[in-house]
C-alpha cells in the first residue's frame, strides 16, 4: 500500500492522507532507494502523486482523490527503484516511465485523468531523472536525459524534436533552464575517461571466490566492491554473479559519457554538434541535479566538492574544490536570496554557501539533523523545508 499526506505549513499537523493500491509492490534498493521516491506534482488546485508500484493519482486539496491512471508495476535498470517524478504544466501531467521493458513518455491530461499521448522511447533506457520543460520559440518543449541520448520531445504532441549524443550511463541528475538555455551536468560510474575505474571480473574474484567456483555468491559478495550491491547485480536473481553477467554490465554502462554542457534552442534532429555552447566534464555531480543561480552553473559532488561554471561561457569558475559537509549527496541544492543550500545524504547536515562567488564561502554549516535525508529541500515564504528520513522540519527566521 502507497499513500499520499498533506501537512499543514504552519505547525506540521498531518491533514489527510490518501492510500493508493498496489498489488506488488516495485523493486528497489534498500538502502538507495525507495518506493515512495517521486515528489507529488501540483497546480495549486490538484495533487498529483506517481508511485512506480502502482501508477498516478489526482487529488484535490482536501484529500479526495479525482481520478487515478493505474500502471503496472515498473521494472528498472538494475532493480534501483523509481526516482522520476510527474510534472504539470499548461493542464497536463507529464510522466516519463523508463524501465527495462516498453520505457515510454505519457502525457495525461490532469482534469481528467485520460491520456493524450504516449511515446514509445527506442533502445535500452535508465534514467532515474525527472524531464524539465524548456519553452523555446518552437513552443514548449519536454527534456528528458536518457541512455546515450538526450531528446526533446514537443510538449503537445509527444513528437521528438531534437537529441544530443553522450550521456552518462545511469542519468539520476536533471537538466535546469536559465535565461533561454538549457543546462546540463551529471555524472555515473563507467566513463573510460573518468578518474573513477570499476573493477574487473577477476578482481572481484580475487576478494570473494571463497569457493573458486569461478562466481560470486551473495554472501561472497559482502567482501567485495559489491559489498550492498550484489541483487542489483545478480542480473537474472539465480544468487551467483557471474562473469557473463557483470561483462554485460560493463558493456551498457561503458557507453555512457560523463558531462555539463549548455545548449541553445532551435534546432531539429541531431544538435550535438550544431546548438551545443559549451561542454565541461569536470566536478560533475551524480544524484543532485546542478542548479543555475545568479549566472553559474553550480554542483556538488560527493566528497563535499562544489564546482561552478560560468552558465553562458562554460568557463570554470571554481573547479572541484571542497566547499560543503565531507560526504555523499542525493537531494539537490536550492537557493534563496544569495545564498545556495546544500544537504548531506547520510545525516542532513546543510551548508549555506554565498552565491556567485569564485571559491566556496561558507554562510553557515548547520548541526546534523541526524537522519538520512535524500529529498531536496523545499523553500517557500521565507521557510525551508526539508524532509529525512523520519521527519519533516521547518526552518525560518524567528519574529
Amino acid at each position: 500500500m502507497c499513500s499520499s499526506d498533506l501537512y499543514n505549513r504552519a505547525d506540521g499537523k498531518e491533514l489527510w492522507r490518501a492510500h493508493a493500491p498496489a498489488k506488488q509492490i516495485e523493486a528497489y534498493h534498500k538502502t538507495e532507494g525507495s518506493p515512495a521516491a517521486s515528489t507529488p506534482a501540483t497546480d495549486g488546485r490538484r495533487i498529483v502523486s506517481y508511485f512506480g508500484s502502482c501508477g498516478l493519482f489526482c487529488y484535490d486539496l482536501a484529500g479526495k482523490e479525482l481520478w487515478r491512471f493505474e500502471m503496472p508495476t515498473v521494472q528498472t535498470a538494475y532493480d534501483f527503484g523509481t526516482g522520476v517524478s510527474p510534472l504539470v504544466v499548461d493542464g497536463t501531467v507529464v510522466l516519463l516511465r523508463d524501465q527495462k521493458t516498453d520505457p515510454k513518455l505519457i502525457a495525461v491530461d490532469l482534469a481528467s485523468g485520460s491520456l493524450k499521448w504516449e511515446t514509445r522511447r527506442l533502445g535500452p533506457n535508465s534514467s532515474f531523472c525527472t524531464p524539465t520543460i524548456w519553452d523555446t520559440p518552437d513552443g514548449k518543449q519536454i527534456v528528458t536525459p536518457g541512455y546515450g541520448r538526450m531528446i526533446g520531445y514537443d510538449l503537445h504532441s509527444g513528437q521528438e524534436k531534437w537529441s544530443v549524443q553522450g550521456m552518462p550511463a545511469t542519468c539520476c541528475a536533471s537538466p535546469v533552464v536559465m535565461e533561454g538555455l538549457l543546462l546540463f551536468a551529471g555524472w555515473s560510474p563507467g566513463d573510460a575517461a573518468d578518474d573513477f575505474k570499476m573493477p574487473a571480473f577477476d578482481d572481484l574474484l580475487k576478494q570473494g571466490d571463497a569457493d573458486h567456483d569461478g562466481s560470486i555468491s551473495r554472501k561472497e559478495s559482502v567482501k567485495t566492491f559489491l559489498n550492498g550491491f550484489f541483487d542489483n547485480n545478480d542480473t537474472n536473481h539465480d544468487g551467483k554473479l557471474t562473469r557473463e553477467e557483470w561483462n554485460a554490465s560493463m558493456k551498457f554502462i561503458s557507453q555512457g559519457k560523463n558531462t555539463a554542457f549548455a545548449l541553445i534552442p532551435g534546432g531539429t534532429g541531431d544538435v550535438t554538434a550544431t546548438h551545443m555552447l559549451w561542454k565541461q566534464t569536470r566536478g560533475l555531480p551524480y544524484v543532485p541535479s546542478p542548479i543555475a543561480y545568479r549566472g553559474q552553473l553550480v554542483m556538488v559532488k560527493d566528497g563535499g566538492f562544489v564546482t561552478a561554471y560560468d552558465a553562458k561561457t562554460g568557463k570554470g569558475i571554481c573547479v572541484q574544490k571542497r566547499g560543503v559537509v565531507s560526504g555523499r549527496y542525493y537531494a539537490s541544492p536550492v537557493a534563496a536570496n544569495g545564498h545556495i543550500y546544500f544537504t548531506s545524504l547520510n545525516d542532513g547536515a546543510i551548508t549555506v554557501l554565498k552565491a556567485g562567488t569564485t571559491s566556496p564561502e561558507v554562510v553557515a554549516t548547520n548541526p546534523p539533523l541526524g537522519e538520512r535525508t535524500a529529498a531536496t529541500p523545499a523553500i517557500a515564504d521565507d521557510t525551508l523545508y526539508i524532509r529525512t528520513q523520519g521527519h519533516l522540519y521547518a526552518f525560518a527566521a524567528k519574529n
